[in-house]
This record gives C-alpha cells, sequence and structure tokens, in this order.
C-alpha cells in the first residue's frame, strides 16, 4: 500500500517535463531617434589659402650663365623692369658681325646701283648693247637682295641679345625665384615667378560630393582664419574636373571681389557655403543606409513600437548631414544609430525627447 502512495506523484512529474516551456517574448531594442523636419541647410566651410588668379613663370629663351637677378621674393616691379640677366658677350659681337655685314651688303648695293646709272647713260649713245645694261640690273638687284639678308641678321642679331634679358610683363610682385647668379640656366628653366596681386582667388580643396553641388558663379563668404570679422565676397569661377589621385579631393577656385588690404598673398582664410534658403529635411549620415546609388532609412511607428525600412531618395552630403529630398514628411520618426542592425518589423524602444 505504501508504494502505491508515491506512484502518481512520479507520473505528474515526468507528464509535466515532457511539456514543451513557453518562448519568452523577443527583447524590446533601444534605439536613437529624431522626428525629422525641415530646417534651413546651413553653410560648409572650408580652410584654404588666397592665391594670385595670374601668375607667370619667366624665363630666358636662350641657355647661360646667369650673371645677375634684380629681384628677390616680395619684390614689386612695373612692367618693362629687368629682373635678370645672361652672360652676353658672344650675342653682342654677333650683333656686331651683323652690323658690319649689313654695311657691306649697302656698299655693294650702292656701287652696283651707280654701275647701273653709268651704263644706262651709255646706252644712250650706243657704245654698249643691251644685254650690258641688262647684266648690270641683276646685279643691282642681287646687291638690294644682299641688303634685305644683312638686315635680317642684324634684326635676329639684336632680339637674339634682347633675349639675355629678363623684362617684367606686368606689374606684379615676385612669388618666387629659381636660379642664382652665376648659375647656368637652361632655356624654359624657370628664373622668377611673377604674380598679379589685383585678382585674387582663395582656393581650397573639397569632397568630390561637395564639389557636384556647387555651380561656377556660386557666390561664397570669404573670411580670414585669424580675423574672422574681416569679410570678403567670393564668385566659384573654377572646380578641378577630377579629383586628387591622393587626397580624392576637388580643388576649387573663387575670386574673390574687391577684398580687403589684409587679405594678401599666402593667407589662410575660411570658404563659407551659401545657406540653402529653401527648407529641407536633412538626416545625420548615420541614419541613412546607403547602398549603391539607393538610400533607406528606418521609420518608427510610434503607436506600435516598431520599425520598418523605407527608401528616400538623397542628395550629397554637406557639412555632415545629408538632405533627403523625397521619402519622408515632416514628423516622422526615424532612426539615427545601428541602421545597419536592425530588421523589418521589430520591437523598439526609443526616447521621444531624442535629438541626432
Amino acid at each position: 500500500m505504501k508504494a502505491r502512495t508515491f506512484v502518481l506523484p512520479l507520473a505528474a512529474l515526468a507528464l509535466a517535463a515532457c511539456q514543451k516551456a513557453p518562448e519568452a517574448p523577443a527583447p524590446i531594442r533601444p534605439v536613437l531617434s529624431i522626428a525629422v523636419q525641415p530646417q534651413t541647410s546651413a553653410g560648409a566651410s572650408f580652410v584654404g589659402t588666397v592665391e594670385p588668379q595670374v601668375t607667370a613663370a619667366l624665363a630666358f629663351r636662350l641657355g647661360g650663365t646667369l650673371v645677375n637677378r634684380n629681384v628677390d621674393v616680395g619684390a614689386s616691379v612695373k612692367a618693362g623692369d629687368v629682373l635678370a640677366s645672361i652672360e652676353s658677350t658672344t650675342l653682342v659681337l654677333a650683333v656686331k658681325s651683323a652690323n658690319a655685314n649689313l654695311a657691306n651688303a649697302q656698299a655693294q648695293f650702292q656701287n652696283a646701283e651707280a654701275a647701273e646709272g653709268r651704263l644706262a647713260a651709255l646706252l644712250q649713245t650706243d657704245t654698249i648693247s643691251q644685254a650690258n645694261l641688262e647684266q648690270a640690273q641683276q646685279q643691282t638687284k642681287a646687291a638690294q637682295a644682299g641688303v634685305v639678308q644683312a638686315q635680317s641678321s642684324v634684326t635676329q642679331a639684336s632680339d637674339q641679345l634682347g633675349y639675355a634679358q629678363l623684362v617684367a610683363g606686368f606689374d606684379g610682385i615676385v612669388t618666387a625665384v629659381g636660379a642664382e647668379s652665376g648659375q647656368v640656366v637652361t632655356p624654359g628653366q624657370a628664373v622668377v615667378t611673377l604674380a598679379q596681386p589685383d585678382a585674387r582667388d582663395i582656393v581650397i580643396d573639397v569632397p568630390d560630393a561637395f564639389a557636384q553641388s556647387v555651380a561656377i558663379g556660386t557666390k561664397f563668404t570669404v573670411a580670414l582664419q585669424l580675423a574672422p570679422q574681416i569679410t570678403a565676397t567670393g564668385t566659384l569661377r573654377e572646380i578641378a574636373p577630377q579629383a586628387d589621385e591622393v587626397t580624392r579631393l576637388r580643388r576649387l577656385r573663387i575670386g574673390l571681389e574687391q577684398p580687403p588690404a589684409s587679405f594678401w598673398l599666402g593667407t589662410t582664410a575660411v570658404a563659407t557655403a551659401p545657406v540653402t534658403d529653401a527648407d529641407q529635411i536633412a538626416l545625420p549620415a548615420s541614419a541613412v543606409n546607403l547602398t549603391g546609388a539607393s538610400a533607406s532609412v528606418w521609420v518608427v511607428d510610434e503607436p506600435k513600437g516598431t520599425v520598418a525600412s523605407r527608401p528616400v531618395q538623397a542628395g550629397p552630403p554637406v557639412g555632415g548631414l545629408i538632405p533627403i529630398l523625397s521619402g519622408l514628411k515632416p514628423g516622422e520618426r526615424v532612426v539615427t544609430a545601428g541602421v545597419h542592425s536592425l530588421t523589418e518589423g521589430q520591437q523598439v524602444r526609443f526616447d521621444t525627447g531624442a535629438v541626432p
């Protein structure tokens, strides 16, 4: 009788062990989110340097020994000023030789012309034949051609002598020198670099996406980095056609309009892009899932507490934010972190007061 007393409890325990335990509910994941609102986008800023719009690397057309360089970096020069000279003794002798040849050719022409005149007078008295006069005329023409050739030689030798001096073609400031006195320079070697100080640019390097978002003629505000209260207006005038192979940045040249005197060449300045007047939705980059040319965001269904992926049209990033051109409405809540680890319909917990 006592053995039967324990049979039923043991059977009940075995039956309970065979039953499957109920599954635990999926954990609710906390997320960071924001309620999107249109806002005026702030202009992006980039640091650059003030450079001249017009720069000329001046070089000799002839090779030779540099006997003097009359300017140094920072010197102001006027158009026509002699900046440097090379050894010209051989060139001077060539000019003298050409002048001597010209004098000889002119003398021969004068003698031939006089002889032709005498023969023309003798022909009137039938003292000589017509053939003698024609021969004299040919000699005169040959002598005249010799004079023309000698004059060309003088001009060429004089030009060569002029090439021994490096002359400024415009008013400017010397920004670099490439040779010292006593050095042998080759034709085309930059000896003095001259810049026009009046026309100046602010040169900046920007990401490719930003370069694609601006156009020639875009206005920028430029301020000195060490004195932000000193500003000038600039107009974008040049965009590099391709990005740098190393930095992957593209160079922009912004022409300064009547900049203050403190915008010296080489000064560091900050160029700020214009502020977009139209209100636009913009999200932090962490909120947008970019896959090739497509983009999507996780939108929170606040009443249900779930998330759903939604494709959107995104513009080029500016200042760390990605503009959303279409696909979102003001007031909708979007997840701003961990977008790569969410699943469709997942339960989430969010703070309605969260900010990006």
